[in-house]
């Protein structure tokens, strides 16, 4: 026991993220000449608050053996936090080939996008790659570019974020060369009336190649995720389809994802450009379907040891679920500031514009403006 023991370890960590955030918007809800506006102390703006568990131990001969436990926190709310299963996995690793790894995780393009996003993934308005569809889980309603009603909270209608059910494989570096996949398999069969129906089968793969050369990073993901429920209902033959958003999966949709990007550090800033691809198609009917595509250039630069900054614009289109519907077009910049107080706490400013032309009859134009301020703490 005492061996075993000498040989894993237990790590707790964490994130605190609250601040100030004011939001506005022009064409709000389903009208063009309606307004909104929204202020609030917030949480989860720069990054989700979570609290997370990480052991490893050492099986030997270049073998050991990995887990993660994390869940979201909401410090403004009266409990806390109500369990969200951020990441729960189990793994093995081998030193000189790579690791695999069972159960819910970030999917391969979730992977890419926090390895190349200028805005790091802060949930603030102005970032077309990793856009939000809503607030953050704190009570308070609020504006968030290219929402649909409804819409889940800590959730982007660019990218499936995380897949449960997942087997995960990942190598080491090869001469700046690394590769990973990504397996989903979540499904049973009833059968009914004599009649097979699926109900609830959740299944897709993923791939995803990155290469480092000195001072350039390239990666590129994609995944195919598929859900099918034509199990009977009272109302209608088939559920109406959802695209894949949370972990457990979609309804009755094909649903795939591209992603690329590329940086590369100057030393004085560092650039990022990035491209973004979705399609959603309805598996029981193919000329039903959502897209949604953009593309962004940013900056990055520490204008002092203390001191970081960073500014981004880009981009796209997107469609919502139908046939022959409209596409609407939008633009986003944001820029923001962290001063730091050490290398665990930050102060940070954003300020973050989307700009959404019309969709009509679907929906009007829309423009989201919002600025945030807040302190973040990791342990």
């Amino acid at each position: 026991m005492t061996a075993a023991q000498a040989q894993s370890n237990l790590s707790i960590y964490g994130i605190m993220d609250l601040g100030y955030v004011n939001q506005k918007s022009d064409g709000a809800d389903n009208s063009p000449t309606d307004k909104a506006s929204n202020s609030y102390f917030g949480q989860g703006i720069q990054q989700i608050s979570r609290l997370g568990f990480r052991g490893n131990e050492d099986l030997g001969g270049g073998l050991s053996a990995f887990f993660t436990v994390e869940t979201a926190l909401q410090p403004n709310n009266a409990t806390a936090s109500t369990w969200f299963n951020r990441q729960s996995f189990v793994g093995l690793r081998m030193n000189a080939i790579g690791n695999f790894a069972i159960g819910t995780q970030y999917t391969p393009v979730s992977n890419q996008i926090s390895a190349t996003d200028v805005g790091q993934r802060n949930h603030m308005p102005g970032n077309v790659i990793f856009s939000q569809v809503s607030t953050q889980n704190n009570g308070n309603p609020g504006v968030r570019p290219y929402v649909p009603p409804g819409g889940s909270s800590y959730t982007t209608n660019s990218f499936t974020n995380r897949t449960a059910n997942t087997l995960t494989i990942k190598s080491v570096d090869f001469s700046g060369f690394k590769v990973g996949g990504a397996l989903v398999q979540n499904g049973s069969t009833v059968t009914s009336d004599n009649t097979t129906a699926t109900k609830n089968n959740h299944t897709g793969w993923g791939l995803q190649v990155d290469y480092t050369f000195q001072k350039l990073y390239v990666g590129i993901a994609y995944q195919a995720l598929k859900s099918l429920n034509t199990s009977p209902s009272t109302t209608v033959n088939y559920p109406t389809p959802e695209i894949w958003a949370l972990p457990p999966g979609g309804i009755n949709t094909q649903d795939n994802q591209i992603y690329a990007a590329a940086t590369y550090d100057f030393n004085i800033l560092k650039a990022y450009l990035q491209y973004i691809n979705r399609k959603v198609t309805s598996a029981i009917d193919s000329s039903y379907y959502a897209k949604r595509s953009a593309q962004q250039v940013g900056v990055r630069a520490h204008l002092s040891p203390v001191i970081e900054a960073w500014a981004s614009i880009g981009n796209g289109s997107i469609m919502d679920f139908g046939r022959g519907l409209p596409t609407a077009n939008f633009v986003a910049w944001q820029t923001g500031l962290n001063y730091y107080l050490s290398k665990r706490t930050n102060l940070y400013g954003i300020y973050g514009i989307n700009n959404m032309s019309s969709a009509a009859p679907v929906a009007p134009a829309q423009n989201v403006s919002a600025f945030a301020v807040g302190m973040r703490h990791t342990f």
